[in-house]
């Protein structure tokens, strides 16, 4: 085989290898971003009171109480529910970074990409919640008559 034959062989064998490796990489990417759009966050309080599921865009799908509710005071719980819903959306962050981890194989080029969302987009990574609040026992309004009634509306009926 002359020499322009061999050469020309070995371009048609680098441009089969490349289109066969952009074949790997598009099926890779599919897979990723059908990762991506099931990726969801659940976090739930420390109390186990509340549980909460965001989706991959930090959307609250689902939030679960238990009976407990009945025993935390509405600013506790309120608090509560907060942080949970933050957890849930770090949460679900975290996995899509995964994701885009194993598609990848390199956290640097997710750092960037990360990185440049920010720059160009304002996106902000979620941060992270940090400790759940603590819950300050709710000041009880007493009256003379507590021990008999089975309701105490306070100063509210007097």
């Amino acid at each position: 085989m002359s020499e322009p034959a061999e050469r020309l062989l070995r371009r048609i064998e680098a441009i089969d290898t490349a289109a066969a490796d952009n074949r790997r990489r598009t099926e890779s990417y599919q897979r990723m971003s059908a990762e991506l759009a099931e990726v969801t966050g659940t976090a739930t309080s420390p109390d186990g009171v509340v549980t909460v599921v965001t989706d991959a865009a930090g959307t609250v799908k689902d939030i679960q109480f238990t009976e407990a509710t009945r025993t935390v005071s509405p600013a506790a719980l309120s608090a509560s529910v907060v942080h949970t819903i933050a957890s849930a959306r770090a949460a679900a962050a975290r996995s899509q970074a995964e994701v885009v981890r194993r598609g990848l194989g390199d956290t640097t080029l997710l750092d960037r990409v990360l990185d440049e969302d920010a720059t160009l987009f304002g996106d902000r990574r979620p941060p992270d919640p940090g400790p759940p609040p603590v819950p300050r026992p709710e000041p009880r309004v007493s009256s003379d008559d507590d021990a008999d009634d089975d309701y105490d509306f306070g100063a509210v009926l007097r």
